[in-house]
């Protein structure tokens, strides 16, 4: 029996990118735009500006491909910059602001009600205030640490808990109103 490398095809078509074969980026492309999408509406509401972000974004991963030093995954690498590119977006289109207070508080909000399609939860998400949904986003769905959230988006650790905390409550509101509604009690 033969053993087959899976790594090694995937970083040939990496070599064969840099090299600035378009077959072999079209084919990157073509297998990651799809999930690379999906983050990008995560941040942003609007589909065709998620679309143009991440074309953007690809842009800036065949210009940087050959700095990917093959250490994690390559859709990790690319899906990272994707999230920076939506930061950079909402930046500069919508200048963030965050609240400085600083309280909040530990929850569990680790189950979301089966009811609910994912457009439904969507459109929960969509919803909150981009501060809100930022953080969020970056905490629950990508799995940063608080610390890494403050860096990225140049704030305090504690504001990112904060905005957390406030998101969290905002959306339990909201399925709580959205549960109430489902059942004909509102």
């Amino acid at each position: 029996m033969k053993v087959i490398n899976l790594h090694h095809e995937e970083n040939e078509l990496i070599q064969l990118a840099v090299e600035n074969n378009r077959l072999a980026q079209q084919q990157i492309y073509t297998q990651f735009s799809p999930k690379m999408l999906s983050v990008c509406r995560q941040y942003i509401k609007d589909i065709h500006q998620a679309e143009d972000i991440m074309i953007t974004a690809f842009m800036k991963v065949f210009t940087n491909l050959k700095n990917f030093q093959h250490k994690g995954s390559f859709e990790g690498w690319i899906r990272r910059i994707m999230i920076n590119e939506c930061i950079s977006f909402i930046r500069v289109e919508k200048k963030l602001k965050y609240s400085e207070e600083e309280t909040y508080f530990e929850e569990s909000f680790n189950n979301i009600e089966s009811q609910f399609s994912i457009d439904d939860i969507q459109f929960l998400i969509d919803s909150l205030p981009d501060g809100y949904k930022m953080v969020f986003n970056l905490y629950a769905i990508e799995g940063f640490k608080h610390h890494e959230i403050a860096t990225m988006l140049g704030i305090n650790e504690g504001t990112s808990k904060s905005q957390l905390s406030h998101a969290r409550k905002m959306l339990q509101g909201q399925i709580n109103t959205l549960k109430n509604y489902n059942n004909g009690t509102e």
